[in-house]
């Protein structure tokens, strides 16, 4: 595919960080053409691009993040709760964000199990301000295309507090202390646990109903929910509440709920009404320091190539999110989904991304869910055609920000 995704250069300058988006052009590169770059704002510039491949024209939208300019930040976007989606060109707006794409993959359908309500809630880790807000579902309820060998729910892109841009993996550490010893958790407001497991559900989870949390396995998304199941609420360190069935409804200030399914029911039910209970939980990543921003996705492209495993067949409208410079640059990519306009294979993005500057690249949600938007003080723009006809609510974006 190198020499069919082949790159025409034309971006200019990033106002404010002097940094390029790409190499010059030469007289082969005729396949994929990019628009003059304009500057959204200092150290943020948008530009678009078309690219031919045997099925068709390609059509694209490119923000590049220069986060070495003091001026530029990134960070998630959610809609205040886990378990709750927003159209992105809201997530920006109300946070005043200069550009967004869409992030992670998340639980957006529960036909497989009557009667129990999908949650919106995402498939990795998720960390917003420094905030750890999520783990990551086992690897057998994910949602989205196949994983290449070697990848896994907890793989994330984020920036440290370094302001150097990464792919991580994050998992989660915790524990439930108890006067009979510490119950291991296996889940931080997540919408699947795994098999045996206990999770925990902050304020931030929101009022989303935790029953899916016991529903599957950790191989098989579609298998039905387990009837042995056990929720402890602990209020203030103390147990409040003991119920069977998992509920819904916020979690109040000061509250854990614990969800437990099978052996972690059984663990949960020994505790009793007024019982102290320490709840502690942490995402610990691989990498150089903590991530101040993380989504999750998978990896695509690792050390300026096509990771190996990657689908070579089922074409979509994709979403992708690149680190290059050092981790000073930050591509965020979104095809367009318009009628006539045809998308990629996974390993089409990934040496796209390549090309583009990418030494490190993860495939984030796709379909009609790819959005990319531009903001401003009177609100954000839509740029690409969302392949729905409209945008779709979705649960986390990538936000990028920038003082004028």
């Amino acid at each position: 595919m190198r020499a069919v995704l082949t790159v025409l250069v034309a971006w200019g300058v990033l106002a404010g960080g002097g940094m390029a988006g790409g190499a010059p052009a030469t007289a082969a590169d005729s396949t994929l053409h990019r628009s003059p770059a304009r500057s959204v704002a200092p150290g943020v510039a948008y530009g678009e691009f078309r690219m031919t491949v045997p099925r068709g024209i390609v059509h694209g939208h490119l923000l590049t993040v220069d986060l070495a300019d003091p001026r530029v930040s990134v960070d998630l976007l959610y809609p205040g709760a886990v378990g709750a989606r927003s159209p992105v060109s809201q997530l920006a707006a109300d946070r005043g964000a200069v550009g967004a794409v869409n992030g992670d993959f998340f639980n957006i359908t529960e036909t497989q199990h009557p009667g129990v309500e999908a949650t919106g809630a995402s498939v990795g880790p998720a960390v917003a301000s420094g905030r750890q807000l999520k783990g990551a579902v086992p690897d057998g309820q994910r949602f989205g295309p196949v994983m290449p060998p070697g990848a896994t729910t907890e793989d994330v892109i984020g920036i440290g507090y370094d302001r150097r841009a990464r792919l991580d993996r994050l998992t989660l550490r915790g524990a439930a202390l108890t006067a009979e010893g510490a119950l291991p958790l296996r889940g931080l407001n997540q919408y699947a646990l795994p098999v045996d497991g206990i999770g925990a559900y902050t304020p931030q989870w929101g009022p989303a109903s935790r029953v899916r949390a016991t529903c599957g396995t950790d191989t098989d998304r579609a298998a039905p929910c387990t009837t042995d199941t056990a929720e402890v609420t602990v209020r203030h360190g103390r147990v409040t509440a003991l119920d069977d069935v998992p509920g819904a409804g916020g979690v109040g200030t000061g509250s854990v709920v614990l969800v437990g399914r099978e052996e972690g029911a059984r663990q949960l039910r020994k505790l009793h009404i007024g019982e102290p209970v320490q709840i502690t939980h942490h995402l610990v990543g691989r990498g150089p320091g903590p991530l101040r921003f993380a989504v999750g996705g998978f990896p695509i492209v690792r050390d300026d190539a096509p990771v190996a495993g990657l689908d070579t067949v089922a074409v979509a409208v994709r979403t992708s999110a690149g680190i290059g410079g050092g981790g000073r640059l930050l591509y965020l990519l979104a095809l367009d989904g318009a009628p006539g306009r045809t998308g990629l294979t996974v390993r089409e993005l990934a040496e796209l991304m390549a090309q583009l500057g990418a030494r490190d690249a993860m495939d984030l949600d796709g379909g009609g869910s790819s959005t990319l938007v531009t903001g401003d003080r009177y609100g954000a723009t839509v740029r690409n055609h969302p392949s729905g006809g409209a945008e779709r609510p979705v649960p986390n974006a990538v936000g990028v920000f920038s003082s004028r």
